[in-house]
């Protein structure tokens, strides 16, 4: 070509400039930058809820409000705890050092929390729309997966309860290894590797559900990576293997999912969570068949969610179970029939897979099933119907217009429902009522609604509760621990000793029997038999010596016995593990008796500042602040 033709042509590429829509959205790239911000505008709109909720009375004590470690903030002590800490029976210390991080930030301001938990949810959807994209270069397919994930219903427990930290945050690390694990395929060497390794065991460190990996990783060997070696190779394709090869390249990783898998079963024995409601294998497995069944049913039509759903033990009707694995057999057989699309056979087995931690067949707690299990299985679902109705509307030849309409009108309708389910989560009461609205014989919702009304001073409201979980299951310890606590109340501390008794014999919950022998002592201090008070307040101390109220029963003994020191120190302590009013009242009459009456004053305003309608607090500091004669 001619210097001359060049200069013919050169004043017509700028006749005319392109519009400033077309230059925005003139590369991939650049529609995708713009795509990832609009899932993190709607992930944080259908959760602007939960900026507004409370912490609730489920597990949300062990984990923030009442746990020391995490409350005395990011420190080299509290990374050595979380460390080799097994409570609440797991071992996740990424999520304990993100806890205290959000604590040495925020203090008790839930706010924080929920708002670190949605952007971690919002992360994930963008970095899964990023992964999917640069696979399988499927712009809008990718999309619609990463938004349905987004503003699911089925993640709102995960997104908005503050003790499902652990699921956003093994989650983001999930898909980040699944990132590494891409860029390792382009060209495997072992520092691309360790970066794959890293980031695993960084989810493991926040939650052991991510033990599948391994196995996820060979399913994007088939699909989309396209690793496995075929007789032709896709031009797309990363460096092929034999399938052995690919699974001895897993190899490490499976030692750490099996280690990952004792260290949390030895976490889950030792605290009794694997013991609760244990069943036959048989009707655990007649369970796990019918909850995958379920789990698809609720992804479709997410109706009636809650965050406890009782176990059905012997009750399950017979015929469930048989449907729900007719029906998992009807999939599975579609699935091979249609192997040649390979986005099946992954999304599936994506979905049955990684369910299997959690699926029920080693019981953990004493739910059927639970949404937060959802949260990653649910990829490989939407992965399947993103892709089949994709193909599906090309077969059809329909255009762009009326393929974005129905899923426009599908996201909407997912979201008004995501937004309306966080609403359930701004308090204890709405939870739990909600809970019991669209569930039966749910023990563990009637014992948390009645103990939420207790936290309102409605005591007298909450224990029909308390006996209706009684009712539905006997061997509950919480509920005969908070009848106990009813009666004991209401003065009738004989009464009351048997039920904290028998919530004692029926668990080995190292946090229920701690408050159950708590109260147990407190009962026996009231019937003045002050030696066998004294031993279960040593026995509360032992099993968790981080109970606020079992430091003022001690206290209230040592004051007896004449020593105003140990009393002094043991109220001293209860204050800071929780802030009482009765608490700065027992420690301002022991510095009074020990004639310090500035320390005491100071003490007696600070229990009515807590509590201003402390009676006894107030006639303490009027008798200290009136002139000697």
């Amino acid at each position: 070509m001619s210097t001359a033709a060049v200069q013919v042509k050169q004043p017509n590429v700028n006749v005319k400039e392109p519009a400033a829509t077309e230059s925005l959205f003139a590369s991939p790239a650049k529609r995708a930058s713009i795509l990832s911000l609009l899932l993190i505008v709607a992930s944080l709109a259908v959760y602007n809820q939960a900026m507004h909720a409370s912490f609730v009375n489920f597990d949300d004590d062990r984990y923030v409000t009442e746990n020391p470690h995490v409350q005395a903030g990011l420190t080299w002590a509290t990374v050595k705890w979380a460390l080799t800490s097994m409570d609440v029976a797991n071992w996740h210390p990424l999520t304990w050092i993100s806890y205290a991080l959000d604590y040495q930030l925020f203090r008790l301001n839930p706010t924080g929390y929920h708002f670190t938990s949605t952007f971690l949810h919002s992360l994930s959807g963008v970095l899964l729309f990023f992964l999917l994209w640069r696979a399988t270069r499927r712009l809008g397919c990718s999309f619609f997966v990463a938004l349905v994930f987004a503003v699911h219903p089925l993640n709102v427990e995960s997104v908005v309860w503050v003790s499902e930290r652990k699921n956003v945050l093994s989650t983001l690390f999930f898909l980040l290894t699944l990132g590494a694990y891409g860029w390792y395929a382009q060209m495997p060497g072992w520092k691309r590797y360790l970066a794959v390794t890293a980031s695993f065991l960084c989810a493991l460190a926040s939650k052991s559900m991510v033990v599948t990996l391994p196995c996820v990783l060979l399913l994007l060997d088939y699909w989309p990576l396209q690793r496995i070696r075929r007789r032709t190779q896709a031009a797309n394709a990363s460096p092929q293997a034999s399938l052995g090869q690919l699974v001895l390249e897993k190899l490490p990783l499976l030692v750490l999912s099996a280690a990952a898998c004792a260290v949390t079963l030895d976490a889950q024995r030792a605290a009794g969570a694997a013991q609760a409601l244990s069943f036959p294998l048989g009707v655990r497995l007649k369970n796990a068949l019918y909850c995958y069944w379920l789990y698809i049913a609720k992804a479709i039509w997410p109706a009636k969610l809650a965050p406890m759903y009782p176990h059905p033990g012997y009750s399950l009707s017979a015929w469930k179970p048989v449907v729900a694995t007719l029906f998992l057999i009807a999939v599975s057989a579609v699935v091979i029939r249609f192997r040649s699309r390979r986005y099946l056979v992954t999304g599936w087995l994506w979905f049955l897979g990684t369910l299997v931690p959690v699926i029920g067949l080693i019981q953990v707690g004493n739910q059927a099933m639970a949404d937060r299990y959802t949260y990653i299985p649910l990829i490989g679902l939407f992965i399947m119907l993103a892709w089949g109705l994709d193909e599906l509307a090309e077969g059809m030849k329909l255009s762009i217009a009326w393929r974005r309409v129905p899923a426009t009108g599908a996201v909407i309708v997912l979201s008004l429902v995501t937004y309306r389910q966080a609403g359930y989560w701004r308090d204890s009461v709405q939870l739990w009522g909600h809970a019991l609205d669209v569930t039966n014989n749910n023990f563990v919702a009637e014992d948390a609604f009645g103990g939420a009304l207790v936290d309102l001073g409605r005591t007298d409201d909450a224990y029909p509760h308390f006996v209706r979980a009684v009712q539905i299951e006997p061997k509950d310890p919480v509920s005969h621990s908070n009848i106990g606590a009813y009666l004991h109340q209401h003065g009738q501390v004989a009464q009351a000793i048997p039920q904290y008794e028998i919530a004692i014999g029926l668990t080995i919950d190292s946090g229920v029997r701690a408050m159950a022998y708590a109260n147990l002592g407190s009962a026996y201090s009231d019937l003045c038999d002050y030696r066998k008070a004294e031993i279960a307040f040593q026995r509360s101390v032992a099993l968790n010596p981080n109970r606020f109220n079992t430091w003022v029963g001690l206290g209230l003994l040592a004051e007896r016995e004449g020593k105003p020191q140990d009393a002094m120190h043991d109220f001293a302590r209860s204050i800071q593990l929780r802030p009482s009013g009765q608490a700065y009242l027992e420690l301002g009459r022991t510095l009074a008796q020990s004639g310090r009456n500035a320390d005491a004053l100071a003490a007696l305003d600070l229990a009515l500042k807590i509590a201003p309608d402390l009676i006894e607090a107030k006639q303490a500091a009027d008798t200290l602040r009136q002139p000697a004669h």
